[in-house]
């Protein structure tokens, strides 16, 4: 009877393993989401900038590091309830002052610490360098509680001076669209009407405070068209959650065509449109800013 009850507690940890990498495994499948989404660890599936990959690079690295921490501190556990487990009353051997054990906490540690330092610095210098001539600029102004986009130094024509153009306000029932060439660099100057607000494209991986009495500035090249929401990320007022906006990457022939129509008085959907793209934002909508309405218009 002694050695059954041993032989069924011996198998009890075994168990468990089993239990935990099957939970594991079927999370992800139970939570409805795919492979590729479960593993991306809230990450946006696409990297639309240079900018965004190095940043998701970093990030990957990161968290590999820390799975694999993480492994080794768990396997070192179950192996201590495993092969320590209790098996008569007599207390084992007490160990104290290990010096290299203490030695190996101490170092390892301050390794991976250094490792990762090092790396973020090199991805963080990368993405917050200027160069010295962007092929665009825009400035984004932001205030309560919307966005306004100029394009500065603009001659779609090529023939005549260089001039700034209005590119889009918001308002509380039309979200403004950003609207940036591919595969050239462009460079983002942020500027605040009132308090501080936070440019940020969740698909980017990067946002940036917009300050009042300072300008802001960084860089990106988007490798791919496609349509990118935009939020503040900065607690800014009353309907800080409503100041959205979307940014629209586009071929750099149908960027200039479009400051082209902008140039000859076009509006922004109607510049949009004339240029084969949805003339509204298709990433976000406008919200009922009436109080208590708690619902979208």
């Amino acid at each position: 009877m002694v050695e059954r009850s041993s032989t069924v507690a011996s198998r009890k940890p075994r168990r468990l393993i089993g239990l935990a990498v099957m939970a594991a495994v079927t999370m992800p499948v139970l939570a409805g989401c795919t492979v590729q989404e479960a593993f991306s660890f809230g990450f946006p599936l696409t990297m639309p900038t240079t900018e965004s990959k190095e940043i998701m690079d970093l990030w990957v690295g990161s968290a590999i590091a820390a799975l694999a921490v993480g492994v080794f501190v768990w396997g070192l556990i179950f192996w201590c309830v495993i092969r320590y487990r209790k098996r008569s009353d007599e207390l084992p051997v007490q160990t104290r002052y290990n010096l290299p054990m203490e030695v190996l906490f101490t170092v390892t540690p301050f390794l991976i610490i250094a490792v990762l330092f090092y790396y973020t610095v090199v991805v963080q210098t990368n993405i917050t360098k200027l160069t010295e001539n962007p092929d665009n600029t825009v400035t984004v102004t932001a205030f309560k509680w919307n966005w306004e986009f100029t394009y500065d130094d603009t001659d779609p024509d090529g023939d005549g001076p260089m001039q700034p153009v209005s590119g889009t306000v918001g308002t509380s029932d039309y979200i403004p669209i950003l609207v940036l060439p591919t595969n050239e660099t462009i460079r983002i100057k942020e500027e605040s009407a009132d308090v501080i607000h936070s440019f940020w494209v969740p698909d980017l991986l990067f946002k940036r405070d917009v300050m009042p009495g300072f300008v802001n500035e960084f860089e990106i090249t988007i490798e791919q068209e496609g349509a990118y929401v935009g939020r503040c990320a900065e607690l800014c007022g009353a309907y800080h959650s409503m100041m959205n906006f979307e940014l629209r990457a586009v071929s750099s022939e149908d960027f200039q065509a479009y400051l082209g129509h902008l140039q000859d008085g076009l509006s922004t959907p109607e510049a949009l449109e004339a240029i084969g793209q949805d003339p509204y934002a298709t990433t976000t909508k406008p919200f009922d800013t009436k109080p208590n309405s708690g619902e979208a218009s």
